[in-house]
């Protein structure tokens, strides 16, 4: 039978796996949420694309575990429950923002390290991102609770409503719709951090020639200011037109930015910059088969809120 996917259902199928809370059941319960946060962070990201409303919901699933008045046997399950439905309870005021949205689409930028990290601990990238954007919020959470983090698909159907039959699906149509998205291999840490590393160099200088053996011929570049900074109202596509456009720069005498640290950017390798008026922008390059097929620049103030320490960086005087 068909659930409702809104507030009533994210308290649905509870007492099959309840009991009464004993004494001191508080402290448990809350150690048993630290333990899930930033997992459930990352889910909730990776469904809405935007950390502040990744954050609204954990924080609006605290709420909910906190007044649950009875123990929970499983915290994992139930509560990837919540955050999952609560996600979908949001996407219909998140894809009414980026109706309106001035100028292209990024998700908000999450660092990385060269390390392994505990909220990009996956292979999504910002161009993988992008495709989910494609899909209906349904197979998006299919595709994210099935195919990343693993989670059987029993439990999938039960948390999204619908039959396991349904769910393979919705699970099959997304993976078959963001299939080119995927990466296909994975690019060496030191072998992306060179590549993002002459980019910035070749662009910082207005070498042409550099850029034009780093850059694939199909290149995108998508420049996400949001309507709040200067920025490209449309993406730029092709070698020709982005190697115009670096050389127009040139040409103006534009103040190039400064590179604050190089870091991986939702598993790409990328950097943080600041220009002359200490506007932040984060650059992610998309690499395949040894070029640099897109180009990810985070401009919007309003995504890089979590990054204001990293102005600290800058050179002074």
């Amino acid at each position: 039978m068909r659930m409702a996917i809104g507030e009533a259902s994210v308290s649905a199928s509870v007492s099959d796996q309840t009991a009464r809370l004993p004494m001191g059941g508080k402290d448990q319960r809350t150690a048993d949420f630290q333990a899930e946060r930033r997992r459930l962070l990352r889910l909730a990201y990776r469904m809405l694309g935007s950390l502040s409303d990744a954050e609204d919901v954990v924080q609006d699933a605290w709420l909910r575990w906190e007044r649950v008045e009875v123990g929970i046997d499983f915290p994992t399950t139930y509560l990837t429950r919540i955050v999952t439905r609560l996600c979908l309870d949001r996407q219909k005021s998140v894809c009414a923002r980026r109706e309106t949205y001035v100028g292209p689409w990024l998700p908000d930028p999450l660092l990385g390290s060269a390390e392994p990290n505990e909220i990009v601990a996956d292979d999504i990238t910002v161009t993988l991102m992008l495709a989910m954007e494609r899909l209906s919020p349904l197979e998006r959470a299919a595709f994210l609770l099935h195919d990343v983090f693993d989670i059987a698909l029993g439990e999938v159907a039960v948390t999204l409503g619908r039959e396991p039959a349904a769910v393979r699906q919705l699970a099959s149509r997304a993976r078959k719709h963001i299939q080119a998205a995927r990466p296909r291999f994975t690019v060496d840490i030191a072998e992306a951090d060179r590549m993002a590393r002459a980019f910035f160099a070749a662009a910082h200088d207005g070498d042409i020639a550099q850029l034009s053996t780093l850059l694939a011929q199909d290149v995108e570049i998508h420049t996400d200011g949001g309507g709040k900074v200067l920025a490209l109202r449309n993406v730029v596509r092709g070698i020709e037109r982005a190697l115009r456009l670096f050389a127009g720069l040139r040409r103006k005498n534009a103040l190039p930015p400064t590179l604050l640290r190089n870091v991986l950017i939702d598993g790409l390798p990328g950097y943080i910059s600041v220009d002359r008026a200490g506007v932040l922008q984060t650059t992610a390059l998309d690499i395949r088969d040894g070029r640099i097929a897109a180009i990810y620049i985070v401009k919007n103030p309003d995504k890089l809120l979590h990054l204001a320490s990293e102005r600290d960086r800058a050179p002074q005087g």
